[in-house]
């Protein structure tokens, strides 16, 4: 079977000025719904609703990684009170079980009280889907629900991203990408002509057939500096509501003190006429919602900037390795020269796109797996922080936070997860 793209939001009225509708308080569920309620989602009615979160990751409820479970909670209510029938579905990061990561970060917990039906996306055979207008990439591998639904609602947690600037509503699809297929926009060759990361335009050609039809953005706690996972939670206690997922991404980026013309995947995506970012044209609410605006934290250039002669060589990788070796080195800098001269640098590896690196390189990740022979090689997809740490030092290390905050996979497996980041 052949995937269509997604059609146009039945909630949508003005596309040429599509509504925004921001919250803002405390009580999540109360913001949420209350931006909910703003819009008429009587188009839902009869018709089978699909919430997408964000729950990629093994990550406690609060921590500005997940989706607040209470945002969902609010998503779920709004749309049965509108006559639909509600699931929600997700695809994970790579080694993380769909149902653990719903357990953990509070939406199991939260969909049982509501008897409402958890859905791992990535059990069944993938569908194909055409990219026709794509310059980064031609077709996608799609989880099938995304055709058995009759709405999608993007509902992401609002996160600066070390590799696309911000996580919001549109990037937040990259999670209906069928397990590891969503690798391949992180190891995309550059695009000819173009100085834009390859998976900026990649992720600006999806969204040209996996647009949501309606956006709930859950500000609540967020994150900045080095999200999607290694950043510190910015509790912002808004709720952003749109039925054009780029004019909802546009006012998010602006509540976070970014503009969305500097996100290059969403000016591509406008640019194609996919969605609308001018906020001179978003009918944004109520008139003050400016005020609640508190900037966060940028990504760092360089990741190794804070950890004196550590050398971080760095191509063509996922977020997932970048965040490992950044947690890694935060949690066990002050032991790394235990095992290196303290006057040398110590050299790391991640992603797939090097020629060559220097003798005694630490080779993180599969993907660094052909310069295994020049230094010290960590296999995974990522390996947790244990397992680099026992690498390096020769003796079998543990760490009780690698069980939920990071996630191992077997590399020859292409179940349980083994998909790039959200």
């Amino acid at each position: 079977m052949q995937a269509k793209p997604l059609g146009p939001s039945p909630f949508n009225d003005d596309p040429s000025a599509p509504r925004v509708v921001v919250t803002h308080g405390e009580d999540a569920y109360h913001n949420a719904l209350k931006a909910l309620s703003a819009f008429d989602l009587s188009p839902a009615k009869g018709k089978r609703v699909l919430l997408k979160p964000n729950v990629g990751r093994n990550a406690d409820p609060g921590a500005g990684v997940t989706t607040n479970p209470e945002v969902v909670a609010a998503a779920i209510d709004a749309f049965r009170a509108a006559g639909a029938e509600v699931a929600i579905g997700e695809s994970p990061i790579s080694g993380v079980n769909t149902m653990e990561a719903f357990e953990i970060t509070g939406i199991a917990g939260m969909a049982r009280e509501r008897d409402c039906p958890l859905i791992d996306m990535d059990e069944r055979p993938a569908l194909a889907l055409a990219v026709p207008d794509g310059i980064a990439i031609n077709s996608l591998r799609l989880c099938p629900e995304l055709m058995e639904f009759d709405i999608v609602v993007s509902i992401p947690v609002m996160k600066m991203h070390m590799h696309t600037g911000v996580t919001l509503a549109i990037k937040n699809m990259k999670g209906c990408l069928w397990r590891r297929s969503k690798v391949t926009l992180h190891m995309l060759p550059p695009v000819e002509g173009s100085d834009v990361k390859p998976i900026n335009i990649a992720i600006a050609d999806m969204s040209g057939v996996l647009r949501p039809h309606f956006s709930l953005i859950d500000g609540s706690t967020g994150m900045e500096g080095l999200g999607p996972s290694a950043g510190v939670p910015k509790k912002l206690n808004c709720v952003v509501a749109g039925v054009d997922a780029f004019a909802a991404d546009a006012v998010a980026c602006r509540l976070m003190g970014t503009s969305a013309g500097a996100i290059p995947h969403l000016s591509l995506g406008a640019e194609r006429g996919y969605g609308i970012i001018d906020l001179g044209r978003i009918k944004a609410e109520p008139e003050n919602w400016m005020e609640w605006a508190d900037p966060f934290e940028t990504p760092p250039e360089n990741i190794a900037i804070d950890f004196p002669n550590v050398v971080v060589h760095d191509k063509n990788s996922c977020s997932a390795c970048q965040s490992t070796l950044l947690l890694f080195l935060k949690r066990y800098s002050d032991k790394i020269f235990d095992y290196f001269p303290s006057d040398s640098e110590v050299h790391f590896a991640i992603g797939k796109g090097h020629e060559e690196l220097p003798e005694g390189t630490v080779c993180i990740g599969n993907c660094t797996s052909r310069h295994r022979g020049c230094g010290v090689f960590i296999p995974g997809c990522p390996p947790v922080g244990s397992e680099i740490l026992t690498a390096i030092s020769g003796m079998q290390s543990t760490d009780v936070l690698d069980a939920h905050r990071e996630s191992k996979c077997d590399p020859d497996k292409d179940k349980q997860g083994g998909q790039s980041q959200i």
